[in-house]
């Protein structure tokens, strides 16, 4: 395996570590800050708008810059952002600190992702796969590792140290990546024309919904097991399974794509996920079905994200940097619509199971979506 993708996967894990650690360490924000839970989830909000502003500029703005390149500049981002937001003594000034640190987030795997194709031509898939598991890891092991920071000391060191994450980061992608120039020089018209064409826009619907399906379940999964009988001090422990499920989903899936082709993949994936969500709204009847079945969805959540981001590069000639990126933007996009409309019948009365049936519900129509791209586009495609 080429060490340069090791430099990305650090990148991805840096990039985790910021985005997911909000959700447990949000109390401790809204104390520090004097704002409410609901006041302090806007800095959240803030770093999701980051990754969707930060895709689109640096297509605008870099796109003629030397891949390499664009990875270490927007390392740079990713560290000021961190640092503003750890120093921050104002709630103003860290929605400032958390938008920065978005920005360089969708863009980072776009062009982490044509990098990692172009490092292992043969392995495209499994290339990304293994650069986004630094994103798995983050779940798994940065996760627990920032609460004890928090714990220990406070979280502002978290960011702290996610700011020397990506200054090892900048320094790793400097020395282990070689022999990646730019992308073609195309006009900015370029850039974006492939937005003009249906397939595109099927594979971010697929993206949106399957995402989307899947944490309308995982946002309320604490309740939705305790539903199921499980105690709250055993929580963490799924959640490390859970992280587990991540990683090996992530992984395989690059491996199996690479053999059946990523479309192919990808359908599999949102069947797997459709069944799953649909059995996660009944399953409550015992905790340890509800937990191998939330394992399996989050399986599922991240085995869509290595091919599902080849595709894209691919089914966006002129524009692979705001192709790639489109991914991640999708993503987050999804993530807040699942756990909107998953919090919908819990609001209503409803019994926590039923988000995972909300959640089927969009998967299914994943299913759909996809099923018409591979019966209109898919072919094996050409290599980068």
């Amino acid at each position: 395996m080429k060490r340069g993708i090791i430099a990305l996967a650090l990148g991805t894990f840096a990039l985790g570590m910021t985005e997911y650690v909000m959700m447990s360490i949000l109390s401790d924000l809204a104390r520090d800050f004097n704002v409410s839970i609901s006041e302090a989830g806007h800095l959240i909000s803030s770093y999701a708008i980051g990754v969707c502003v930060g895709a689109p500029l640096v297509a605008i703005f870099l796109r003629n810059m030397p891949l390499k390149r664009i990875l270490m500049l927007l390392m740079v981002f990713y560290v000021i952002g961190n640092l503003i937001f750890a120093a921050a003594s104002t709630f103003a000034v860290g929605i400032v600190g958390r938008f920065i640190s978005g920005l360089p987030h969708g863009a980072f795997f776009g062009a982490g992702s044509i990098v990692a194709s172009k490092l292992m031509p043969d392995k495209q898939t499994t290339a990304v796969a293994v650069m986004t598991l630094g994103m798995t890891l983050a779940n798994l092991v940065g996760i627990p590792v920032a609460s004890f920071i928090a714990n220990t000391f406070n979280w502002r060191w978290i960011f702290y140290f996610d700011s020397l994450c990506g200054l090892i980061t900048f320094v790793a992608i400097w020395w282990l990546v070689k022999g990646v120039g730019p992308l073609p020089h195309t006009g900015l018209k370029a850039e974006f024309s492939f937005l003009k064409k249906a397939a595109p826009w099927l594979l971010i619907l697929t993206t949106v919904l399957c995402q989307g399906g899947a944490f309308a379940m995982y946002s309320y999964v604490t309740p939705i097991m305790s539903q199921a009988g499980l105690a709250l001090k055993y929580i963490p422990i799924l959640m490390i399974i859970i992280g587990a499920g991540m990683c090996v989903g992530n992984y395989y899936s690059g491996v199996i794509s690479d053999h059946i082709t990523p479309p192919k993949t990808v359908l599999w994936v949102t069947l797997i996920m459709t069944v799953s969500l649909l059995l996660a709204g009944f399953d409550t009847f015992s905790y340890w079905a509800a937990g191998a079945t939330a394992t399996v969805i989050a399986m599922m959540l991240f085995a869509l994200s290595s091919p599902m981001q080849l595709l894209l590069i691919k089914h966006s000639p002129g524009g692979e940097l705001m192709g790639g990126a489109m991914v991640q933007v999708a993503f987050n996009l999804g993530n807040a619509l699942g756990a909107f409309f998953g919090g919908l019948p819990i609001s209503a009365g409803c019994r926590p199971s039923s988000a995972s049936l909300v959640g089927f519900a969009m998967a299914a129509l994943s299913i759909a979506v996809m099923w018409l791209f591979i019966r209109c586009y898919a072919q094996r495609p050409k290599q980068l």
